[in-house]
């Protein structure tokens, strides 16, 4: 199943999308910092990216920043004055995202977040946080239906919830895949 998922990213990205050195440079320097390779694939980033512009988000939440890979996608696709609050449990992490965010030079849109998310979320609930016009769920899945729960608190209506359930998309890009060929 990876192997045919792998080949799906491959064909989109080589297709479908352009270099992008500063996405590149967050790739490489998340593996050397040693963070997990668990970032969003090259063509899942684009499709967050086109999913926050298409909905003209303004604010948007990341539950779960990892080295900010997926975090710059999104920034990218906010609207000029945009906002992005992006939540991550562990400190090494958090370092290397702030990194790659300023040197995406995105630092102005985007807020990191330290601490476990389900407490975060709490604070920010009493801290009266305005709701979001897009919320990405990509953490300990575990705890997803918890975040879940967040989420429907801080969406606004009508308003795009998304998690991380790339594998069941896979027939669909399967499917293009074959359509072209």
């Amino acid at each position: 199943m990876e192997q045919v998922w792998g080949k799906v990213d491959e064909y989109i990205k080589d297709k479908l999308m352009a270099k992008d050195n500063v996405l590149e440079q967050a790739l490489t320097k998340n593996k050397q910092a040693g963070l997990p390779e668990i970032d969003v694939s090259p063509a899942q980033g684009k499709m967050l990216y086109l999913l926050a512009k298409t909905k003209g988000a303004k604010r948007i939440l990341e539950i779960g920043t990892l080295g900010g890979y997926s975090t710059i996608w999104l920034a990218r696709a906010l609207e000029a004055d945009g906002e992005l609050i992006t939540l991550e449990a562990v400190s090494h992490h958090v370092e290397t995202a702030q990194q790659n965010i300023d040197r995406a030079g995105l630092a102005e849109r985007v807020t990191i977040f330290q601490g476990k998310a389900l407490d975060t979320l709490s604070q920010l609930k009493e801290q009266d946080t305005l709701p979001f016009d897009l919320i990405f769920i990509d953490a300990d899945k575990p705890n997803n239906p918890k975040y879940l729960k967040w989420a429907l608190h801080f969406s606004k209506r009508e308003q795009s919830l998304l998690q991380t359930m790339w594998s069941e998309m896979e027939q669909f890009f399967m499917h293009l895949i074959k359509m072209s060929e």
